[in-house]
């Protein structure tokens, strides 16, 4: 490979760290470890040497606690592996890997009820290495620029109801963390397409988990698929897309998503659930009635900073005004969710990034009702600090 200086452009000082990061990890390299493995440390810590080794240095403690140099030698994957959505496709135009994530048939309830989330964790490392080592094979013919992956999660299917659960908003935070911790600047460019508007909302909360370097790398487009294929296409040329992303690859079956390449997850079999993983149903809300001409109001505290408002709300029959509001401390009131009728059927659940220090206000309106009254039944939080979303078992808690 040509050398890092003229690769990266890198100035005197950002050498200098790298000269000192180099010495200060000699101890723990292995000789794949070259400048452009140890630039990705430097990156992620603003070229902070000794941010990096700690960095570094807690990244390959976690590698040994999780096996995962052992886990491409199994040649036996997961059993649920199947069910997870996702395929190289091809590369782009500086040889780099593309992997398509598709939602289309993501069953995320089913996979957490099938699967710890240790094991989902390890399956999304095994999707990581296996990309990972794709790309530095790549390097090897097209260069530096080929190390990094580009990325397309297709939204189209996304249910922001099933990433509300609990057990799912754990994995997708976990994984973040354990992305952002163990796997910086592996990411060239991820274009999320289909994206429904509901998405804004899960996304305000998902960046707070991602470093600023990676928010920047991603670009978000709806459903306009003549505006998003063009800026994919910008990057992969077509015979290395399928036709579905605006290319010319075609599998057998005709399908225009090429499921053989892209492997589109499904839908788990109730018959593959583990039975200690407890059942959504199982899920114990607060009951309530709602008088005629009547209303009930939750009130939950928003402490300093960012915090996660999470809501999983339902009626019993016939249906009843929902609407969430914000009340600062100087007293200024304002909706940040609905109104919504709440309807007989399932229930719904939300979940949206919420500032204080603030009063938020969770309204069931039955006003408008002079016959009958309605019961309802809840289950609201304010999360103070959003990792706690995250927590789980000390088993899991590994992974961060």
């Amino acid at each position: 490979m040509a050398p890092i200086a003229s690769v990266m452009g890198i100035d005197d000082d950002q050498r200098f760290a790298l000269m000192k990061f180099r010495r200060s990890v000699k101890d723990v390299l292995k000789p794949e470890h070259n400048d452009h493995f140890l630039l990705r440390w430097l990156i992620a810590r603003q070229w902070d040497a000794d941010a990096a080794e700690k960095m570094l240095r807690a990244s390959l403690k976690w590698r040994e606690k999780w096996a995962v140099d052992s886990l491409l030698d199994s040649r036996q994957p997961p059993k649920m592996e199947k069910y997870v959505p996702c395929g190289q496709v091809g590369f782009d135009k500086e040889g780099s890997p593309v992997v398509i994530v598709p939602f289309i048939s993501l069953d995320i309830v089913g996979l957490l009820h099938a699967a710890t989330k240790s094991d989902m964790i390890r399956i999304i490392i095994r999707v990581l290495e296996t990309n990972l080592a794709i790309a530095r094979k790549q390097a090897e013919t097209h260069g530096p620029a080929a190390l990094k992956v580009t990325v397309i999660f297709d939204l189209d299917g996304f249910n922001i109801r099933e990433f509300a659960w609990k057990p799912a908003t754990q994995l997708v935070f976990s994984c973040l963390q354990m992305y952002e911790a163990n796997y910086p600047e592996i990411l060239k460019v991820c274009y999320v397409v289909n994206a429904p508007a509901v998405f804004s909302l899960a996304f305000a909360i998902v960046k707070k988990f991602i470093r600023e370097q990676t928010i920047e790398k991603i670009q978000i487009y709806g459903n306009d698929a003549r505006k998003w294929q063009a800026k994919v296409l910008s990057k992969v040329d077509k015979d290395q897309l399928p036709v579905y992303y605006g290319g010319t690859l075609m599998d057998e079956t005709g399908d225009p998503r090429c499921p053989t390449i892209v492997n589109l997850g499904g839908k788990v079999p109730k018959s593959l659930y583990l039975k200690n993983i407890q059942q959504e149903s199982e899920k114990e809300y607060t009951h309530a009635t709602v008088k005629t001409g009547d209303k009930l109001v939750v009130d939950l505290l928003c402490g300093d900073g960012e915090s996660a408002l999470q809501w999983d709300v339902g009626i019993d029959s016939h249906d009843i005004k929902f609407v969430i509001k914000k009340r600062e401390q100087s007293g200024a009131e304002s909706v940040i969710y609905g109104p919504v009728k709440l309807q007989e059927g399932p229930a719904e659940i939300g979940v949206l990034p919420v500032t204080g220090p603030a009063t938020i206000s969770v309204i069931f309106d039955n006003k408008s009702s002079y016959l009958r009254s309605k019961k309802i039944y809840y289950d609201v939080a304010v999360t103070a600090n959003l990792t706690e979303l995250v927590t789980d078992t000390p088993e899991d808690n590994t992974a961060l």
